[in-house]
C-alpha cells in the first residue's frame, strides 16, 4: 500500500473486531476500509490475502524499544 496516500495510524483508530487500538488497516477490492488490532488482524490474514485486499500493517510499533545502556 502507498503509505503517502494512507496516513499513520493513530490510538483514535480502534479494531472494527474488538474496539482495541488498530495497527493493521486492510482497504478491500471494493474500495471498503476495515481496521484491526494486531490479533484479529493475525486471526484474519489468511482470508484477507485470498481476497487480494491491500494491508497496511504497523504492528511493528507494538515492539518494546530497545534500552540504550551507557557503557563504561
Amino acid at each position: 500500500m502507498n503509505t503517502l496516500t494512507a496516513p499513520m495510524l493513530s490510538s483514535l483508530d480502534r479494531c472494527d473486531r474488538c474496539g482495541a487500538q488498530a495497527y493493521v488497516r486492510v482497504t478491500l477490492g471494493g474500495g471498503g476500509e476495515l481496521m484491526f488490532c494486531a490479533h484479529h488482524a493475525r486471526q484474519h490474514e489468511e482470508k484477507l490475502r485470498e481476497m487480494s485486499a491491500e494491508i497496511h500493517d504497523e504492528s511493528e510499533r507494538l515492539a518494546p524499544s530497545p534500552v540504550l545502556v551507557d557503557e563504561i
